[in-house]
């Protein structure tokens, strides 16, 4: 399943560029990678993740600082992700901008899922990355985590201000054996290896300060147009299916995986194969499913936390607050305390 995992060839834009400033050869590397000539013609087609990552660590190897990664954030430009570029250009707020990014981040790459979550006085911007199924591998090579994480950044001072740094950055994996200050001097902030999680940590007051490019109709007019790309790719997707069985069957209680794999008419063990392979598993589905339901849910104040608690599938209020606690760090009640105005 190695070429189900792509990403959007978009990306070929500022990496060509970056090529062409430090003279690497842009015919060989995509031959010593595999790739196709065609591929520099086509941005809206997708290359296989591997490819990618090859083509990342190939270039660096030909540069004596290894900082390649950089030098294609460097030439980052809006375009390179079409429509969900420009609507992250024209939110109201960086936290808004990062907010799309995670939700349509399908458009981009289907290689990890992007998840937001405010901690203490923080955004933590977090890179959740899916695995080959075979080797338990990680997806995205770390010069491929470098170079996203740089271009969020790139992106951030674009929108924000030129010297715009954030609290942190976050990598899971262990040091590399090279040098790496440009990565401190890029990011311009404190860099950790071997963590926990692979995040850009941002201040979270500074994230949710009103930007001026901020246009909600240009916003709204790049969001219906991203919106009928997903639908298009959610059509035959899996994942988007089950999401909208559950939506369906909630209000009776959560379905089983069982009930799901014989709604699809596959086996259970077919059904749990075919989602790992996507790098998911049906209880992440139905957890990510019953959290957005509830975070639109909660807004709606005439709907009782115990009515919330029904409609997404759980059998008692004190399961729905353990588990409303557990995405959020509140219980329900806190939680809507704190959204009136």
């Amino acid at each position: 399943m190695q070429d189900y995992y792509s990403t959007l060839t978009g990306w070929m834009i500022p990496i060509s560029r970056a090529m062409q400033a430090n003279s690497i050869d842009a015919a060989k590397a995509l031959k010593a990678c595999d790739i196709s000539l065609d591929v520099m013609q086509d941005q809206e087609s997708s290359i296989a993740a591997e490819k990618f990552a090859h083509l990342l660590e190939y270039c660096n190897k030909k540069l004596d600082r290894h900082d390649f990664s950089v030098l294609v954030a460097e030439q980052f430009h809006p375009g390179m992700f079409h429509a969900l570029g420009y609507a992250m250009m024209s939110s109201n707020t960086l936290y808004d901008a990062l907010e799309r990014i995670a939700h349509y981040k399908r458009v981009v790459s289907n290689t990890c899922q992007l998840v937001n979550h405010e901690r203490n006085e923080h955004l933590v911007f977090e890179m959740n990355i899916f695995t080959y199924e075979s080797t338990n591998r990680p997806v995205l090579s770390q010069e491929t985590v470098e170079t996203f994480l740089a271009t969020i950044i790139r992106f951030s001072r674009e929108l924000v201000t030129l010297d715009f740094a954030p609290v942190k950055v976050c990598f899971a994996y262990p040091t590399p054996r090279y040098d790496v200050t440009f990565l401190k001097d890029y990011f311009n902030c404190e860099v950790e290896f071997d963590s926990s999680q692979t995040a850009i940590i941002f201040d979270l007051k500074q994230t949710k300060e009103k930007l001026l490019c901020g246009n909600p109709l240009i916003t709204h007019s790049h969001e219906k147009m991203l919106d009928e790309f997903m639908a298009r790719v959610d059509k035959n997707d899996l994942t988007h299916i089950i999401k909208n069985k559950i939506f369906e069957l909630l209000p009776l209680g959560a379905p089983s995986q069982t009930e799901i794999a014989e709604f699809l008419g596959m086996s259970l063990r077919n059904l749990q194969r075919k989602l790992s392979d996507q790098g998911t598993s049906y209880k992440e589905i139905l957890e990510s499913t019953r959290k957005k339901l509830a975070m639109n849910y909660i807004t709606q104040k005439h709907l009782s936390l115990s009515e919330i608690g029904y409609l997404v599938g759980f059998s008692s209020v004190g399961n729905f607050n353990r588990a409303f606690k557990r995405w959020t760090y509140q219980t329900p009640g806190d939680y809507r305390q704190g959204r009136k105005p």
